[in-house]
């Protein structure tokens, strides 16, 4: 519809203008206006046309990350502040911590050595300092303090002992792995728990496990075994062949025993004897 009516707009400029032509001066100042008018609204309806049946369209792109410094200066700045965070950062690495000052110059070794002792201990100290910011303070709990029991008191809490639940969780997630149970049901017949700990691979730390058991169940640590499993233990599949070697030697020994009993020691025998002795058993 709009563009018949367009079309039809077209027709009705071009027949006025071609009239124009033909009419006197008079006339054509009447139809001035008119005429004046017309094309204004053909040349809108062209331009409204061109505009509605213009093919492709046009994609807007973000601007590439190189148009975000436009200016070079914002770009060193910017290179100099993330170079200063590094250098601050690596400022502060304990590997790099070294104690500042002059080199000297020493007339004998021995006076070198004296001075990068000193040097070394005094990293050492520096060192030490930044390594407490991560120690965690140890769990606090109720101080173990040992105090004898009698005769009697031992057996009134032994038949106190027995008349409670076998269920009594000792211990935290995360220290232990897990709950240490029925110790207070060992407690009931026996005065000692042996624990097993299985996770304890760096040195002190058996130490540290009996130390929370201590607080937490309130007993006292009576001994912890330097080496808690011998280095040459055995696999399964050698401790197999091995006893099984053992019983088959023992079963060798006692066949030994048997035939020594009836037949006396073969080692000490003699061969002519035996020969001799052959007839004489025939007759």
């Amino acid at each position: 519809m709009a563009i018949a009516f367009v079309r039809s707009l077209q027709r009705a400029s071009s027949s006025l203008l071609i009239s124009s032509r033909s009419l006197p001066k008079s006339q054509e100042l009447a139809y001035s206006t008119s005429t004046f008018l017309v094309p204004t609204i053909s040349t809108v309806s062209r331009s409204i046309c061109r505009r509605n049946f213009s093919h492709g369209t046009v994609n807007l792109l973000d601007p590439p990350k190189k148009w975000k410094w436009l200016t070079k200066k914002r770009l060193k700045l910017k290179r100099k502040k993330e170079r200063e965070e590094r250098n601050a950062a690596n400022r502060k690495d304990p590997r790099r911590l070294t104690v500042k000052g002059k080199r000297k110059k020493f007339d004998n070794p021995e006076e070198r050595i004296k001075s990068k002792l000193e040097r070394a201990k005094i990293k050492e100290a520096l060192l030490i300092e930044k390594l407490k910011r991560y120690e965690f303070a140890k769990v606090q709990g109720p101080e173990v303090r040992s105090h004898e029991i009698t005769g009697e008191e031992r057996f009134y809490l032994k038949k106190m002992g027995q008349k409670r639940s076998n269920y009594v969780p000792i211990g935290r997630r995360g220290v232990f792995g897990g709950v240490i149970l029925n110790m207070h049901l060992h407690w009931k017949k026996h005065e000692t728990v042996k624990v097993i700990c299985n996770n304890s691979k760096p040195p002190g730390q058996v130490q540290r496990y009996a130390e929370e058991l201590a607080k937490l169940s309130g007993g006292v640590p009576v001994n912890i075994p330097k080496v808690m499993s011998p280095i040459d233990t055995l696999s399964k599949k050698r401790a197999y062949e091995k006893s099984n070697y053992e019983q088959s030697l023992d079963s060798e020994l006692e066949l030994y025993y048997r035939h020594v009993a009836l037949y006396d020691d073969p080692i000490n025998r003699d061969p002519l004897l035996i020969l001799d002795d052959s007839p004489s058993e025939s007759m």
